[in-house]
């Protein structure tokens, strides 16, 4: 009614439930399932590994990148999470940080900052002590979790871009990502015209 998109928080995904939607699309991107199942819609859509066909979604959208990128699949499930990031002008694991403990995260250079190798990105607060999270490689912050946040041991915080392109890089929709949501759409526009005939 006022042309807005509404965002509802709602980890356990009570809402479906409630407002029996006809189309639910899981891009949590967790690698695994967190409890969604084909019965939750007429059309159940998931994004990446941890998901089959059938039993936890209607479709699942390939989101590994490579040639098999966005490819939509009708059975079977994604491929498996490899737990290694994508290559980015040569580099891989060494572009994501994690959080080396539990405790609070305090940003100390945010999303578009150009930094370098050691350099302390974050800081991480668990009572008294005090961790510092160092870049891993020179480039740009392109990801990093919100100030204040709470972390756990291994938690993802922190994505570097070691090609330090443009800062509207980090503000705008990466390749990837929106081969993924065209995949999506091709899905729902798809559904919409098989239900109004």
């Amino acid at each position: 009614e006022h042309d807005e998109v509404p965002v509802l928080v709602d980890a356990a995904a009570e809402s479906v439930h409630a407002f029996a939607p006809d189309i639910v699309i899981d891009a949590i991107i967790a690698k695994r399932n967190l409890g969604t199942s084909s019965t939750m819609a007429p059309l159940v859509i998931a994004l990446g590994p941890g998901f089959s066909v059938g039993a936890d979604a209607d479709v699942i959208v390939e989101t590994k990148r490579g040639h098999n990128l966005g490819r939509i699949i009708r059975s079977g499930s994604a491929a498996p999470n490899s737990g290694v990031p994508g290559n980015i002008a040569g580099y891989s694991k060494e572009r994501v940080l994690h959080a080396p403990c539990a405790g609070v995260l305090h940003v100390v250079h945010d999303i578009g900052s150009i930094v370098e190798k050691g350099e302390t990105i974050a800081t991480i607060t668990d009572g008294a002590n005090q961790v510092a999270v160092k870049a891993t490689l020179s480039g740009l912050i392109r990801g990093m979790i919100r100030d204040g946040f709470a972390v756990t041991e291994g938690f993802k915080i922190a994505d570097i871009d070691p090609r330090k392109e443009e800062l509207a890089n980090c503000f705008t929709i990466s390749d990837k990502a929106r081969c993924i949501a065209g995949s999506v759409l091709e899905l729902v526009c798809r559904y919409a015209q098989e239900k109004q005939k």
